[in-house]
């Protein structure tokens, strides 16, 4: 007699993927806002878009993923990090165009769904959402055995936030002479981990305690990819801000390239900070040459503001007030 075969036995247990969802129903409603309009379980996620204190509200949307740190994470057997390097991630790309996020929609993918670690990323994705003030409306889980092998998983995620018209901050004021300031970073963030896993995990497992780190190499591979929503949304209330990039793959030029008008460049200055130590251990181990360095790391430098010369003491004063460790790395050439 031919056996049956059922969507189960074809990999994918709809069972687990309700109970999945009972899992992350607390977490996600902890998100809400009063702006949210009904709840889990819908095809769509509804926020009420009523912009009352702006003129001309602009919508500004962003999506990505945590590429192969979700390597690392799986390999350690950590991962509520990575829901939180999402998010966070995403909040930086609109903040620096000048916008607060709204709501957060994630995708995760896997071959044979684990409740358990998939509730952790949720949780992570959710932990996030509420420290960003934004609403996590709606996400997908897709079992597809085949396609990815066993408990291996992707994740991605999309934001949508607002700014008003006359607050979009797009580059196009930025001059010559403008002052680029930096925020720092808490080490590689969420690019780079190809390069870096080929280089370290040679040497190390994840588990090593690296004296060169003061941690375990799981440890300061996962540090949390930094929201910088805080401050600079303190800031752009008392300086005038010109331009931000957000410093992922392409490194601090490549990305600040992408705000800098036509016919102007960078003059940086490698040298005005003290590199995390992650980074030295990279190129040390794996002789990658400085060019490359630059270019796929951020290299402790997060996010770059681009201010007027006038603008720049006040800045970086107001900065420190915050608690932050701003560093002047260059201008407008």
């Amino acid at each position: 007699m031919n056996t049956e075969l059922t969507y189960t036995r074809a990999g994918v247990n709809i069972e687990e993927g309700d109970r999945f969802v009972q899992l992350i129903k607390k977490n996600v409603r902890g998100t809400y806002t009063g702006r949210v309009i009904g709840g889990i379980g819908g095809f769509g996620g509804l926020f009420d878009a009523r912009f009352k204190k702006l003129r001309k509200p602009v919508l500004v949307s962003s999506i990505d993923g945590v590429g192969t740190k979700l390597l690392v994470a799986r390999r350690a057997g950590v991962y509520t990090t990575v829901g939180q390097d999402l998010v966070n991630h995403c909040v930086n790309d609109i903040l620096v165009c000048g916008a607060r996020p709204l709501f957060f929609l994630d995708y995760f993918a896997t071959g044979k769904l684990n409740p358990a670690s998939a509730a952790g990323v949720v949780s992570g994705l959710a932990l996030a959402c509420r420290q960003n003030g934004c609403a996590l409306i709606g996400g997908e889980t897709a079992e597809m055995p085949g396609l990815y092998q066993g408990e291996d998983f992707d994740l991605a995620g999309a934001i949508v936030g607002v700014v008003d018209r006359s607050g979009i901050v797009d580059g196009s004021r930025i001059k010559k002479g403008d002052v680029l300031i930096g925020l720092r970073s808490t080490g590689l963030h969420t690019n780079g981990y190809s390069l870096a896993r080929a280089v370290l995990f040679k040497d190390y497992a994840t588990e090593s305690h690296v004296p060169e780190l003061g941690c375990t190499l799981a440890e300061a591979l996962l540090a949390i990819h930094r929201s910088y929503l805080k401050p600079v949304s303190r800031l752009m209330e008392k300086v005038e801000i010109r331009g931000m990039s957000h410093i992922t793959g392409g490194g601090i030029v490549g990305n600040t390239m992408r705000i800098v008008p036509k016919g102007r460049s960078l003059d940086i200055d490698w040298d005005a900070w003290e590199r995390p130590a992650i980074f030295g251990l990279i190129q040390r181990l794996g002789n990658v040459p400085e060019e490359d360095m630059r270019k796929t790391f951020n290299l402790g430098i997060g996010l770059v503001i681009v201010v007027g010369k006038r603008a720049a003491d006040e800045t970086v004063r107001r900065l420190k007030n915050m608690k932050e460790k701003p560093v002047v790395i260059g201008n407008v050439a």
